[in-house]
């Protein structure tokens, strides 16, 4: 059995061109997202920013930020997008990662993921005390929300997402984000 790596110690690997994260002190190394996925993340990202820079609601984390969700043995986890109410953003240090989990989490799926892997991710990031998270599923056009209370609401396309009481008053349409897919679908005709 192999020696369990802490939070510090994975600050210092760097693997060119994968990301990582630590599950239970062991290191998962993935390779990056496809740039369509980081077309969609793009997206997400700029929405939910302008509307937690507008209304003073904390800090968002773009994609493979970690933070450091569990403790002996540690588990550092990093989401497509993630997001700090403004009061617990002076829990962040300037170095290493913020041991703490974020309010909200939103994940894009990519077409190799495993589903059960996936479940076990959101499991994990509710159970550290995120309070929203979304899993944004572009091939399938559709979107699942989760939250701390253990609701599940499934978005269509045409639909929109919105950020509850973690994000008030946030509302995007879920075709908005995935707005790659309408663009790449139209150059293939």
């Amino acid at each position: 059995m192999s020696e369990l790596m802490t939070a510090e110690e994975l600050e210092q690997v760097d693997i060119p061109g994968k990301a990582t994260e630590l599950i239970r002190g062991h290191l998962v190394v993935r390779e990056p997202p496809s740039t369509y996925h980081g077309c969609i993340a793009s997206n997400l990202n700029l929405v939910v920013a302008m509307h937690v820079r507008a209304h003073d609601l904390g800090a968002v984390f773009g994609q493979d930020t970690g933070f450091k969700i569990t403790s002996d043995p540690d588990t550092v986890r990093a989401a497509d997008l993630a997001f700090v109410a403004r009061q617990r953003v002076g829990l962040i240090g300037r170095r290493g990662y913020a041991a703490l989990a974020p309010d909200f989490v939103a994940e894009i799926l990519s077409p190799d993921d495993r589903p059960g892997e996936v479940l076990e991710k959101i499991g994990e990031w509710l159970e550290a005390g995120v309070r929203l998270v979304w899993v944004i599923d572009p091939d399938a056009e559709m979107a699942r929300v989760y939250r701390a209370d253990g609701s599940l609401r499934i978005v269509e396309a045409h639909a929109a997402l919105d950020g509850d009481d973690v994000m008030p008053g946030l509302m995007c349409q879920l075709s908005d984000i995935l707005s790659v897919g309408r663009i790449r679908r139209d150059a293939e005709s």
